[in-house]
């Protein structure tokens, strides 16, 4: 029951955050076509920074959704259920400091950074392959696939405050994209992987890569 339980609120949670990335993807196309069609590139500069200040506001509430998602899904490889219920509260209760010290950027931003700080020791763990993360299916290369490419869309988002810093938005551009090509790879190609791989590392659990085996957990 208790398992039943568990693949359930995973499932829901890979639903909703599906849900969110498919909303803003269909915005961000929407408002690629408008802009095109509408000849906005022909038009004044303040119309074009109502548009983009109109499309932001648009997309702010899923963005918003998203990152909150993330917020979950990320403890949820280190923590049973009851200590997520805990330290989605003890976040909340952050954020709300924040919110109210720094304003809802500031507090995005905090949400962001401890959601990478948690993601990089995921991905370290599934490196070293421990046993201990919760994920959906077992495979070693499956689960280093599937934390790089948490860790790139973390990165993504985290981008997108930092898009006017060019230094810094260049770097994390990259890191994203290394990532996100790495997990994809990672993902799809784990059987491949756990055969070219295997015996490289003693001890390290590959053998499951060959059909993904849902996990027990």
């Amino acid at each position: 029951m208790a398992i039943q339980k568990k693949t359930s609120y995973d499932f829901y949670l890979i639903l909703a955050t599906a849900t969110v990335l498919a909303i803003i993807s269909g915005i961000c196309v929407y408002g690629m076509f408008y802009f095109k069609f509408a000849q906005l590139q022909q038009m004044a500069a303040p119309v074009k920074v109502a548009y983009m200040e109109r499309m932001n506001q648009v997309v702010s509430p899923f963005i918003i959704a998203l990152i909150l998602l993330l917020a979950v899904c990320v403890p949820k490889r280190l923590l049973p259920s009851v200590w997520l219920n805990r330290f989605a509260l003890a976040l909340l209760a952050v954020i709300g400091v924040v919110v109210g010290l720094f304003g809802v950027v500031m507090a995005l931003k905090v949400a962001l950074c401890v959601t990478l700080l948690l993601q990089f020791v995921v991905l370290c763990m599934a490196l070293a392959g421990n046993q201990r993360l919760n994920f959906e299916r077992k495979g070693y290369w499956l689960r280093v696939g599937s934390s790089l490419l948490h860790l790139g869309l973390i990165l993504f988002i985290l981008d997108l405050f930092f898009f006017q810093q060019r230094a810094l938005h260049l770097a994390l551009f990259w890191v994203t994209t290394v990532a996100t090509v790495l997990g994809m790879i990672g993902c799809f190609y784990s059987p491949a992987l756990a055969r070219l791989m295997g015996g490289v590392r003693p001890g390290m659990v590959t053998v499951d890569d060959e059909e993904e085996t849902p996990s027990s957990s």
